[in-house]
């Protein structure tokens, strides 16, 4: 039976329509081998001309109503925003199935693990917190373990947790998180593993249920997966070929978030500037979206993460209106060299992404630039580092995420020769870091003595008397004010710059007359 059969005869077995199969654990029980579907990332890497389909109909079965009743969940998300955004549509489903939410492990009757594959290091913090679960499994058998995320999405990942994690209850995907009330239904009564891990993407499902994090900034997703294939990124593997949502559903979102009060929302995307290309019936990117979503009355509108290939001219059109649309712009680039950008399968040159900045300035003046990059990609030399550094003096980031090059299974890169000494990596690690903290404290620094709009977002997490929010350009301000301001938009005068933040007196009503500085 290959793959699409199983998956067939699985979704048969626990469609609505199906419910007669389920008329005791017995009889169940015999249906448990057609449920383990493994990952395979030759079968992930084919990009098929299939049709997306969209379903706007999913609700919890009756049979499953009631099933997390008593119970308590946990997950614990790691990586990127979109795992984050995940977490929120889970525990959307299982409150939705009558589970409560709780803070610790020890009180849950079932943890998740939302994992993120994109270095080593995340999974070698995942594969500690499976250690640590054992104990806590031998205490309580009826406890659920589970692993989901990109790291479910990976071959070795899955081997290693059936050879050695044994006390794991259920592993499932990036493309099926919609299934969740079967796979625990599954877990419940299974006594092997239950691992549903889809190498081909699933179609798009709206109207799941969410579970914010807040009520003031919100992830709205926009698409799913990449096509881009950068030689280091397991990421087009764990999320499938692009697909974006249907505009209409991304608007009618946001629209909802601003009658609830959200201040902030932003898109998310593996590749946002991909935003659709799949939809075939529309001529629709995403500065048409950002554009109709600019006439929303919500406050900020963000994106990321961004690819500098698909960063068009419509796009830097419609963010020069400003508006709600805010003027920070993350924009990875990871090197600074074009022969390692072309090693890197990234599709442009050092010259067309100074190009591209160049554009970006001259349309938004004011703009903040940040950006990603890698040091230490296999056979990366002296001089091909040293182009990254002049690139980031030249285009003069505010903000960069830095990291060594983690090899991961499966991609093209880790194949490659590497003939760079970790102390080399290393050492070029820490003269990157130099130079970011350098700029960054640079372009700080202008903001003292004027004025700025702070999005507050709550307590400062080193000191509860303190209130913390972020200016339009993503810059964190520290100021006392009343607890009243959490959740407003409020003029904040900074009276000083640090490195990483600013510190501010937040303007009462009477020295709001001031005009409101542009910070260049």
């Amino acid at each position: 039976m290959n793959e699409n059969q199983r998956l067939d005869q699985s979704n048969q077995i626990n469609g609505k329509n199906n419910s007669a199969d389920r008329k005791s654990v017995k009889d169940y029980s015999k249906y448990f081998e057609t449920v383990f579907v493994p990952p395979s990332l030759k079968d992930a890497k084919k990009r098929g001309k299939e049709e997306v389909k969209y379903h706007d109909d999913f609700s919890i079965s009756e049979e499953f109503r009631g099933m997390g009743d008593g119970r308590k969940f946990y997950i614990r998300t790691y990586g990127c925003q979109m795992n984050e955004h995940d977490t929120e549509v889970m525990a959307g489903i299982f409150m939705a199935l009558g589970y409560e939410p709780t803070e610790t492990t020890e009180d849950a009757d079932v943890i998740l693990l939302n994992t993120c594959a994109i270095r080593e290091n995340a999974e070698n913090k995942v594969f500690g917190e499976l250690g640590h679960l054992k104990g806590l499994k031998m205490e309580r058998p009826d406890l659920l373990i589970g692993v989901c995320g990109c790291m479910s999405q990976e071959e070795s990942v899955v081997n290693k947790i059936l050879k050695t994690y044994q006390h794991v209850d259920m592993i499932f995907g990036t493309h099926n998180i919609h299934r969740l009330p079967n796979i625990l239904s599954e877990a419940y009564m299974a006594k092997e593993m239950v691992v549903e891990v889809w190498s081909k993407e699933g179609d798009v499902i709206e109207n799941l249920p969410k579970v914010r994090r807040g009520n003031i900034k919100a992830w709205v997703n926009i698409m799913y997966g990449c096509d881009k294939f950068c030689t280091y990124c397991i990421v087009p593997y764990t999320r499938g070929k692009e697909r974006s949502r249907r505009p209409e559903d991304i608007i009618q979102e946001v629209r909802h978030l601003a009658a609830q009060g959200y201040q902030e929302v932003t898109l998310l995307g593996q590749n946002v500037n991909s935003y659709g290309k799949d939809l075939e019936d529309i001529n629709y990117g995403l500065g048409d979206l950002l554009e109709d979503i600019s006439k929303i009355d919500i406050p900020r509108v963000r994106f990321t993460t961004s690819h500098p290939w698909d960063f068009t001219d419509r796009l830097i059109e419609v963010l020069a209106k400003g508006g709600n649309l805010m003027p920070h712009i993350h924009l990875p680039v990871q090197s600074g060299s074009t022969e390692v950008l072309k090693i890197m399968a990234r599709k442009y040159t050092r010259e067309q992404y100074l190009e591209l900045v160049g554009k970006i300035k001259a349309a938004i003046p004011n703009v903040a630039l940040t950006t990603d990059i890698i040091v230490g990609y296999p056979n990366e030399t002296d001089e091909q580092f040293e182009e990254t550094m002049t690139l980031y003096e030249k285009v003069g980031f505010e903000l960069a995420y830095t990291f060594i090059y983690s090899p991961r299974e499966g991609t093209p890169a880790a194949k490659m020769v590497d003939n760079v000494p970790m102390e080399v990596k290393k050492a070029r690690l820490q003269r990157l870091n130099s130079l970011v903290n350098e700029l960054s404290a640079k372009a700080m620094k202008p903001y003292v003595n004027q004025t700025v709009d702070v999005l507050v977002e709550g307590e400062s997490k080193n000191n509860p008397d303190v209130l913390a929010g972020y200016t339009d350009k993503n810059k964190l301000v520290n100021f006392i004010g009343p607890k009243s301001s959490i959740g407003k938009i409020v003029k904040v005068k900074i009276i000083d710059a640090k490195t990483w933040s600013l510190n501010g007196e937040m303007l009462q009503p009477a020295e709001m007359a001031e005009p409101l500085a542009e910070v260049n």
